[in-house]
């Protein structure tokens, strides 16, 4: 009888699966090889992606717990098995935290350390009792400290949009983190991990050594799954998954990557899999979105928001690292957050100069392409956008989407039509506060958002403002059976919207295409707020 697959499913403590007998997959070579290259090193990665994992994984090692890597890559590289004290901070408690709830948190963190190293005062400042902590467990042991600070960035996520509340927060920060800098001399090494860069907050600034390899090749896979540990260590996973759903093994391994694959680290990295969604998806026996479904980063929609962000723009955009690793005091836009929340990702990377003779490194010359990795994340972030642009609940919005689209893969226009109709009549008048939206509600680019969103939501590719050889259509959808091309007009007949089709050559590009083509023309009323008129053709 085969052995029960254990699936580590909210279980973040190394010696928890190890001990357990719950799947790992092994990082221990890249681990040995950070430990061993760095002293100070930082990475970012989205949440749920295997950090606190990753920080549990450093912990043990440099405890010198041999036994737990019986049988892992470390096992044959780490040949003295050197037990060092460890500071290891988890500040997830942090979250949704009021400022005077401060010195009980950190009080909390401190304490089970101070007791085990026999410290009795405590009255000092969290940065002073932290030093205290490192010269004592240093003459305690007569090794120098390990510190790992799990989640550092979660005091501040939540704040990111009140200046005022940050730079409190951020000063409390700094004096807390101000003896790894101060104290190098007694630390052997240090981690530290979060979803925003260390450069974001600025409360690293007195640590110049700091290494950050977030966007390292070398460390590129160290969160998270690859494609070839998911064909090699969880093979036998995807098969029982497969045959829970009733179908073919290469099937089930393509709905994963559509889900859950697509990450980029850097820019010679390999496909990651998202590792949350995978065990999630392992241990229920189905597909789902499980990542977006475990929280909502409300601190990235506050910042869409107030940045005013074109989400029509996400699917394909070009930049250079210096735009998703911007400080936060200098962020112009919500690039940097939607990148490192694993919003978008990394696509392709694009070196502008060929120029191999050119020695000097210049950043201008590195560009990147960023898209939204996959189905999971997409649905997810269009689920939560459309009801900030409509005013309507998730699940009204959501309902919407499926039937609209529905209609429209089985040639149905007239009653997706319909749909549409009724949706935006049904969306609340704007009054106070939604002036804004108001305003929104009288430009073609408000009903382009919603169609985008509401067609992103099924997972369906759309892009809008599509260039053809004299203009640019306003939405193209790209179904699997047809295309579908939209022309949106304000107070203007939706016949003069299809003619703008024909005359500007919107249908061009796609006329050796087999698929089916519809060129449908919408007249939107801001008088009323909705569809006015349609008009509709099939083309093939």
């Amino acid at each position: 009888m085969a052995k029960e697959r254990i699936y580590p499913v909210g279980v973040q403590t190394f010696n928890d699966i190890i001990e357990e007998g719950m799947i790992y997959v092994d990082k221990t070579a890249l681990i040995y090889n950070m430990a061993k290259k760095y002293k100070y090193v930082f990475l970012s990665r989205p949440r749920r992606f295997g950090k606190s994992l990753l920080s549990s994984t450093l912990r043990s090692y440099f405890e010198g717990k041999k036994d737990l890597f019986k049988g892992l890559a470390i096992e044959t590289l780490e040949k003295e098995w050197i037990e060092y004290p460890v500071l290891h901070f988890d500040l997830s408690t942090f979250k949704n935290c009021d400022l005077s709830l401060f010195p009980e948190k950190f009080d909390m963190q401190l304490r089970r350390f101070e007791k085990q190293f026999g410290i009795e005062d405590m009255r000092k400042s969290a940065g002073n009792r932290l030093t205290q902590l490192i010269e004592q467990a240093e003459s305690m042991t007569g090794r120098k400290v390990v510190i790992i600070i799990d989640e550092y960035d979660a005091p501040l996520l939540d704040v990111l949009h009140d200046e005022t509340k940050l730079e409190a927060v951020r000063t409390i920060m700094q004096e807390f983190y101000a003896p790894i800098k101060a104290n190098s001399s007694h630390i052997h090494f240090a981690f530290i991990t979060g979803i925003t860069k260390f450069s974001q907050l600025s409360i690293f600034s007195t640590i110049n050594n700091l290494t950050n390899i977030s966007m390292d090749p070398e460390f590129s896979t160290i969160c998270g799954i690859t494609k070839e540990e998911l064909n090699t260590v969880l093979k036998e996973d995807i098969a029982l998954l497969a045959s829970k759903n009733h179908v073919s093994f290469e099937r089930m391994r393509e709905l994963l990557r559509e889900n859950y694959d697509g990450y980029h680290f850097s820019r010679e990295g390999e496909d990651i899999f998202n590792p949350y969604s995978l065990m999630r998806s392992f241990a229920a026996g189905f597909i789902d979105n499980y990542w977006y479904a475990s929280g909502t980063s409300t601190y990235l929609i506050h910042q869409m928001q107030h940045f005013h962000t074109d989400v029509t723009t996400l699917d394909d955009m070009f930049a250079f690292s210096s735009s998703f690793d911007r400080p936060t005091e200098k962020m112009s836009d919500a690039l940097p957050l939607l990148y490192q929340s694993g919003y978008l990702t990394i696509k392709k990377y694009d070196p502008l100069s060929s120029d191999l003779t050119i020695k000097k490194y210049d950043p201008l010359s590195n560009g990147y392409y960023l898209g939204i990795p996959n189905k999971e994340v997409r649905a997810g972030l269009m689920e939560n956008l459309l009801p900030i642009y409509s005013g309507k609940s998730d699940s009204q919005s959501l309902g919407f989407a499926a039937l609209f689209y529905r209609d429209l893969l089985t040639g149905n226009i007239d009653q997706a039509m319909e749909q549409m109709k009724a949706y935006f009549a049904s969306i609340p008048y704007p009054e106070g506060g939604k002036s804004v939206l108001e305003n929104m509600q009288k430009s073609e680019y408000y009903y382009e958002t919603i169609l985008y969103i509401v067609l992103s939501m099924m997972n369906v590719a759309t892009y809008t403002q599509v260039k053809s050889c004299r203009g640019r259509a306003d939405a193209v959808m790209f179904a699997p059976t047809a295309i579908f091309v939209f022309e949106i007009k304000i107070n203007k007949p939706a016949q003069e919207a299809l003619e703008q089709i024909d005359e500007k050559g919107y249908m061009i590009p796609y006329s050796a295409d087999e698929r089916k083509i519809y060129k449908i023309g919408i007249s939107f009323s801001t008088q009323t707020r909705t569809v006015e008129d349609w008009e509709f053709e099939e083309v093939k």
